[in-house]
C-alpha cells in the first residue's frame, strides 16, 4: 500500500509539473532583459510590462475583450440559467437531446463555430437588407457578443444543472405548498442553492470568451480587435518578451478571479 500510494503521488506530482511547466517558462521569459530570448538570459527587467501600456493595440484589444466577455457572460446567464432549470426540474419530449445540444459549443472546434457564426451573420444581414432594413451585422460589436454568448451558455447550463442535481427539489415544493409564488420560491429557495453553479458558470464563461481567438478571427470588424487577436498580430511582425508579459497579466487576472470566486463560493462543489 505504501509503494502504491508513493507511485500515485509521484504520478500526480509529475502530471501537475508537466501542466505547470509551460506557465513557468512563460512567466520566466516575461522578465528577460534580451529582446531576442536567449538562454541563459543576460539579466532581468520589467521593461516589457511597461511596453504593454505603450502599445495601443493591446489596450484597445483589452477593452474590447472585457466589454465582449462581460456582456456575453450576462446574456449567457440570462439564457442558460432558465434552460438549466427546465432541464433539471421539468420532463418534456426531447429533453436529453436539448441538453446535449446546449453543450455542443464545448466540443465543436472553434474554427467550425466561427465559420458557422460568420455565415449566419451574412445570411441575417442579407435578410435585413431584403426586408428594407439597413442593419449592419457583419463585423459589428453586437454580432461578436452574440457569438460569444454561445461560449457562455454551455458552461452555465452544465454547472447550474450540476448544482440543481445536488439540491433537494422537495424544499421548493414545500415552499410552494406554504404559499410561496414561483418567483419567491426561486429567489428565496432555488437561487441560494444554485448560486455556486451560477458563479462558476459566469467565471468559466467569462474566461472562455475573454481568451477566445478562433471564433473572434471570423467576426471582428475593421478597426476593432480583441486581446488574443492583438497578440497574434504582434507575433506576425515581432517576437520579444512583450507577448510573455501580456500572457503573465492574463494568467494573473484569471488566477485572481479564481481565487476571489473560490473564497466566497467553493468551486469544488460544482466543478
Amino acid at each position: 500500500m505504501t509503494l502504491r500510494r508513493f507511485a500515485l503521488d509521484a504520478a500526480a506530482i509529475g502530471s501537475l509539473g508537466f501542466i505547470l511547466l509551460p506557465l513557468f517558462f512563460v512567466i520566466w521569459l516575461a522578465f528577460f532583459r534580451d529582446e531576442i530570448p536567449t538562454f541563459p538570459p543576460s539579466g532581468y527587467t520589467l521593461a516589457w510590462f511597461r511596453a504593454i501600456a505603450d502599445n495601443q493595440s493591446f489596450l484597445s484589444g483589452l477593452i474590447t475583450s472585457v466589454q465582449v466577455a462581460v456582456t456575453a457572460t450576462l446574456l449567457g446567464l440570462a439564457l442558460g440559467v432558465p434552460a438549466a432549470l427546465a432541464i433539471a426540474r421539468r420532463k418534456f419530449t426531447g429533453q436529453a437531446a436539448i441538453a446535449t445540444w446546449l453543450l455542443l459549443p464545448l466540443v465543436v472546434p472553434g474554427v467550425v463555430l466561427g465559420t458557422a457564426s460568420y455565415v449566419t451573420h451574412v445570411e441575417a444581414e442579407i435578410l435585413t437588407y431584403g426586408a428594407g432594413l439597413e442593419i449592419p451585422i457583419i463585423g459589428s460589436l453586437a454580432a461578436l457578443i452574440a457569438a460569444h454568448v454561445l461560449l457562455v451558455i454551455p458552461w452555465t447550463v452544465r454547472l447550474v444543472t450540476a448544482s440543481l442535481a445536488g439540491s433537494d427539489g422537495t424544499i421548493e415544493e414545500a415552499a410552494q405548498n406554504l404559499g410561496a409564488t414561483p418567483w419567491v420560491t426561486f429567489w428565496r429557495v432555488t437561487l441560494p442553492s444554485i448560486r455556486p453553479g451560477i458563479v462558476a458558470g459566469a467565471l468559466f464563461g467569462f474566461v472562455s470568451s475573454f481568451g477566445n481567438l478562433e471564433m473572434s478571427l471570423f467576426l471582428v470588424g475593421p478597426g476593432r480587435t480583441t486581446l488574443p487577436i492583438a497578440i497574434l498580430q504582434y507575433l506576425e511582425w515581432k517576437i520579444d518578451p512583450t507577448i510573455a508579459a501580456v500572457s503573465v497579466l492574463q494568467i494573473a487576472l484569471i488566477a485572481a478571479l479564481l481565487l476571489i470566486t473560490d473564497r466566497y463560493v467553493k468551486l469544488a462543489r460544482v466543478v
